[in-house]
């Protein structure tokens, strides 16, 4: 027995590698709910899309998309999974947060997120929102 249980324990995979979907989303929504400890599960080399379907070309890098947290940060106070499909290193959810714009409107609203994760990092996002309301209560 002695010999099986050290085999056992020699071959457990190292988990930051193998980490499933489920995990990284568990731990990037945990973190983002938080407003902390998000960024160590994307890749170097994210790819981002959203806020103007017109522009379909990614926006690439981790910090590049940190910089958008940033910034999106100020806005909502809250935000809850909804809901989450997940197939391999694909997955759709669907976010729901509170929102509290520059101009005193609060509002709850859905976020359509689609991901992908490859090498036990989340590699992309493309979200899908209400961008008319969104731009009508952040204009300066």
């Amino acid at each position: 027995m002695r010999q099986y249980a050290s085999w056992r324990y020699a071959k457990q995979p190292n988990k930051k590698q193998d980490m499933t979907m489920k995990e990284l989303l568990d731990i990037y929504y945990k973190g983002f709910a938080e407003k902390a400890n998000w960024d160590n599960v994307i890749a170097d080399d994210f790819r981002y899309v959203g806020g103007d379907m017109t522009k379909t070309e990614p926006l690439v890098g981790k910090q590049t998309y940190i910089e958008i947290i940033k910034r999106f940060s100020q806005v909502f106070t809250a935000m809850r999974v909804k809901e989450m499909i997940i197939q391999g290193d694909n997955a759709c959810v669907i976010g729901n947060y509170d929102l509290r714009f520059p101009n005193g409107q609060e509002i709850n609203g859905n976020v359509a997120e689609i991901w992908t994760a490859k090498n036990g990092k989340l590699q992309s996002l493309t979200i899908y929102f209400d961008t008319l309301t969104f731009a009508n209560n952040t204009k300066r």
